[in-house]
């Protein structure tokens, strides 16, 4: 029996309280994300909401920094020449490149650890 899942809302990242401020930075001004308000009950925990094309990226905070993994996103873009030209002016450090399954990608990281993964199909 299938649960009918037919798409995703939301995504969440965490980063640690100490790195929130560069982190948001990063989601505003390298990535240039577009940001929401988020509901008034949820403010006071900090982090912040962006829309990205039909669904939503969260950012929430957490008290205490925690390791690197290869948890991540993939953000979709029309030209990945320009998505990687743009990232690397504003002073993002491409981690990896290559092609999957026919999405060329790159990879790099927030301030926070977190894996960002920047595609093309």
């Amino acid at each position: 029996m299938s649960l009918g899942i037919t798409g995703i809302d939301h995504v969440q990242m965490s980063v640690p309280r100490v790195l929130e401020a560069d982190c948001l930075a990063f989601y505003r001004n390298v990535l240039g994300l577009t940001e929401i308000p988020k509901p008034e009950e949820l403010r006071a925990r900090g982090g912040a909401w962006f829309q990205v094309g039909a669904a939503q990226f969260h950012i929430g905070v957490d008290p205490e920094p925690f390791p690197r993994s290869k948890r991540h996103v993939c953000f979709l873009v029309p030209d990945l020449a320009e998505a990687r030209a743009a990232v690397v002016a504003k002073g993002a450090v491409i981690e990896e490149e290559g092609i999957a399954e026919g999405l060329h990608r790159f990879f790099v990281r927030d301030p926070a650890g977190n894996r960002i993964e920047i595609g093309q199909r």
